[in-house]
């Protein structure tokens, strides 16, 4: 993917590459996980002792500080409030001012990113551009080549090297996984009925997916925003379900995701983690602009709106009260793009 897009940025000049880096990434959770494959390459490719630290908020901070991609993770507090944000920040530039960045990436844009940026007088350093109609992983990517670090133009590497990935699968076994069986995830955790697929389409995809794989489990995890849907779902589809909603931490669901051997997910945290992690995964949009927050990869596959007269409208309720855009994709249709997508990953792979 080869965009044109206007980064605000200062290139690297001097021949030695930099040692002391900061990335800022402040919100959600999703948009956090997204930049996280474009600093593990770039992590990757920087030599040895290179450091890379991250600035954050609480709120989103427990993914990143179970990872060894950073050396250290800065936490703003002040919950959602700007203006405690804003003392938050102020009360912990002394010590950012200690690391004497060279290299400040803001991925944010936002009053805070910038006060932070413009605070610590970093030699280069680049900004996320919030509006561009491109992906937001090819957003990222495209930020941090615009400081003039080196940057791999090729397919990117996903998989992370996780602190607790080990205390995860303990957690999955205690909940009743078993080992030999595939992990599928479904995730009706669209924010708006107009990114919910129904939740008789589910069901009736998963028993699909049993008649092709028997030996399957389907994994329902995330917050308990969707329990009501996990209570449906594991009563419709049992003894084939693990219910783990509202059972993890954001770090443990994460690491537990990389277990899955695929996702079917609406638009959410969960998807985004699920696509940067390599795993297949299909996403279903519904009112979603699929410009920005779409899956990339030959590993993802994206069933949207935007061939509708109507489509990617973010509206919360359909105008037309049918929420045609995601009504028209039956379960057989949905089976079926996933067992391609499987066979282009498995094909990918050989």
């Amino acid at each position: 993917m080869d965009l044109s897009v206007d980064i605000p940025a200062r290139k690297w000049r001097l021949d030695t590459l930099p040692r002391r880096i900061l990335a800022i990434r402040l919100q959600a959770m999703g948009d956090l996980v997204i930049t996280l494959p474009y600093l593990q390459q770039l992590r990757d490719i920087l030599p040895p002792g290179t450091r890379i630290d991250l600035l954050t908020r609480a709120e989103v901070a427990a993914i990143p500080c179970e990872l060894d991609l950073f050396d250290k993770v800065y936490i703003i507090g002040g919950g959602r409030s700007t203006k405690r944000q804003l003392l938050h920040t102020s009360l912990l530039l002394p010590r950012l001012w200690a690391r004497r960045y060279q290299v400040v990436i803001d991925l944010q844009n936002n009053i805070i990113s910038h006060i932070a940026r413009k605070s610590l007088f970093p030699r280069a350093w680049s900004v996320f551009d919030r509006f561009s109609p491109i992906p937001a992983g090819e957003s990222t990517r495209l930020t941090i080549a615009a400081t003039g670090l080196p940057a791999h133009e090729s397919i990117l590497r996903h998989g992370f090297r996780l602190r607790n990935e080990a205390a995860a699968r303990d957690l999955l076994k205690a909940h009743g996984w078993n080992e030999q069986k595939d992990l599928v995830v479904l995730n009706p955790a669209g924010a708006f009925p107009t990114r919910n697929w129904s939740l008789d389409n589910y069901i009736a995809f998963a028993r699909l997916w049993l008649q092709w794989r028997p030996s399957t489990q389907f994994l329902l995890l995330g917050t308990a925003f969707i329990a009501s849907q996990s209570t449906i779902l594991t009563h419709s589809l049992s003894p084939h379900v693990i219910n783990m909603i509202g059972k993890t931490s954001p770090s443990q669901a994460f690491a537990i995701l990389q277990q899955a051997f695929f996702v079917l997910s609406e638009d959410s945290g969960l998807m985004h983690m699920a696509w940067v992690s390599g795993i297949p995964t299909l996403a279903l949009f519904g009112s979603t602009r699929n410009d920005r927050a779409r899956p990339l990869g030959a590993h993802t596959r994206l069933l949207d709106s935007s061939d509708l007269a109507c489509g990617n409208c973010m509206l919360r309720e359909c105008a037309f009260g049918d929420t045609h855009c995601l009504s028209r994709y039956t379960p057989e249709m949905v089976f079926q793009h996933a067992v391609s997508l499987l066979r282009c990953v498995s094909q990918c792979k050989k």
